[in-house]
């Protein structure tokens, strides 16, 4: 699909609605090149006083027009309106989540409340403007009630603390995130732990000069306990001797792999003071594991989380991933159900997505993925079995758009899942690929970036330090400082 702007600046969200109907597209500016029934064309153009908006597709012209606006954002919004009734005709299929192409329609649903006062005013913009289906919007407004209660409880100076140990035994073949396989890593992980622990501790200056409270503690990854015992004691050590951890809300280690996640390095989690963490099995089929790569079995993951839940964890997260290759909707089921007889505290169903850096794209691995609707309908067993949805985000390039949902058990909703998909709190990350979010009284946000890669971590680790020090000068901004 060739996409073509006329006096019109803003495509973002033109692109992205786009690419919920077809990947292939490509965006130019200005060209005076009209739709043919030859190939396939959106055409827009902004005259002043109206947009004038064609769409040829498979040899069909349609052509729709909508009031010029002076507010941008208005006028973006009215195209995408108009585009997405073209795009189900023309494409003969509506979206669940309709028009809505942002990462969060919870927060969405939040700051619509915060204008009209009225859910049931909310639910119906969801519904008449955004088009987004009963069962979606029964979804954002499930979370957004349970959520509301947690978010005004929030205060502007409380923040939360995530780490990140960017290494994993192996690289899953559906996986784009910063991670450096464990094998290949000996020296590197050496380094990289020594400048963390010293990145962790300026962290910990910064943030008391910042005067915030620390509330959650999140370690992730990449697989954090892809590191040795000794170098996850060190780390989280590092976090015991230089965080007051008294007023600590929840403390999470994701000890995701269970083929390097061990009893001695479980005790370490729990011995430093984790009270959750996160075992995830994406799939209970050993067939499914072994297409995406994944060194372990499904009696693995058993005989880990086995381990962790003797141990006394408050709580257990267990990742599934729907749409992975090979899989069924019945095997997704008796994962799923697998879950919910381990007793798990939280269960995450994450719906596949194809990044362009994984695997599964670059060796054009591609299924048809036409089951994974069916397999996210299975959720609805989980509230059957006391489970209810806390927290829920999209992704670009997700199958059909869909979402990734977190279920947990009444009282055992993860605050830091919470705050970091709401952005309603600061963040303060620490490793490679780590994005400090530093959240205003109002809602301002500023984001402060760590280096992407490990490697590139340990080199210029000085100038690591030193973007610290503008989470100060943010929280004065912000009026953090103030007396």
């Amino acid at each position: 699909m060739l996409i073509i702007l006329d006096n019109l600046t803003h495509h973002y969200e033109i692109e992205q609605l786009t690419r919920m109907f077809t990947k292939e597209l490509a965006v130019v500016y200005g060209s005076k090149e009209q739709p043919t029934t030859e190939k396939d064309v959106l055409y827009i153009k902004n005259s002043g006083e109206n947009v004038f908006i064609s769409l040829c597709y498979n040899g069909k012209v349609q052509t729709e027009t909508t009031p010029a606006d002076k507010d941008q954002d208005k006028m973006i919004l009215d195209i995408c309106s108009v585009l997405y009734k073209m795009y189900t005709k023309a494409f003969e299929k509506t979206l669940s989540w309709g028009m809505l192409t942002g990462v969060r329609p919870v927060r969405l649903m939040r700051n619509l409340y915060a204008k009209h006062g009225d859910i049931e005013k909310v639910k119906d913009i969801f519904k008449n403007q955004y088009f987004v289906s009963d069962e979606k919007i029964k979804l954002c407004s499930d979370i957004f009630n349970l959520q509301k209660n947690i978010i005004d409880s929030c205060k502007p100076n409380d923040y939360s603390l995530y780490i990140s140990i960017p290494f994993c035994p192996t690289r899953c073949s559906y996986c784009s995130f910063v991670s450096v396989g464990s094998t290949n890593a000996i020296k590197l992980m050496e380094e990289y732990v020594q400048k963390l622990c010293r990145e962790i501790e300026y962290t910990a200056k910064t943030a008391q000069k910042a005067k915030l409270n620390l509330k959650t503690i999140y370690i992730g990854g990449g697989t954090p306990t892809a590191i040795s015992a000794q170098q996850l004691k060190r780390v989280m050590q590092a976090v015991k001797d230089n965080f007051d951890l008294s007023n600590v809300e929840e403390y999470t280690v994701e000890a995701g792999r269970p083929d390097c996640t061990t009893k001695e390095k479980l005790q370490i989690i729990k011995d430093m003071g984790a009270d959750r963490v996160s075992i995830n099995p994406q799939t209970f089929s050993d067939e499914v594991l072994r297409a995406i790569g994944r060194k372990h079995t499904h009696a693995d993951f058993v005989e880990c989380y086995g381990m962790a839940k003797s141990m006394g964890f408050k709580s257990i997260n267990t990742d599934l991933i729907a749409g992975l290759p090979l899989d069924t909707v019945e095997s997704f089921e008796r994962s799923l159900k697998g879950c919910i007889e381990l007793g798990a505290e939280n269960i995450t169903v994450h719906t596949l997505t194809l990044k362009r850096a994984s695997n599964i794209v670059v060796d054009n691995q591609n299924n048809s993925y036409s089951d994974v609707a069916q397999m996210l309908k299975k959720n609805a067993m989980l509230p059957y079995s006391g489970y209810v949805p806390y927290y829920m985000y999209r992704q670009k390039s997700t199958l059909q758009s869909l979402e990734n949902v977190g279920f947990s058990q009444p009282g055992h909703e993860s605050l830091y899942n919470i705050y970091i998909m709401e952005e309603i709190q600061t963040i303060i990350s620490c490793g490679a690929g780590g994005v400090t979010k530093v959240v205003g009284p109002k809602g301002e946000l500023k984001r402060i970036y760590n280096y992407k890669y490990p490697t590139e971590y340990v080199k210029d680790f000085d100038t690591i330090l030193s973007r610290k020090d503008e989470v100060i000068n943010v929280c004065q901004q912000f009026g953090f400082l103030n007396d």
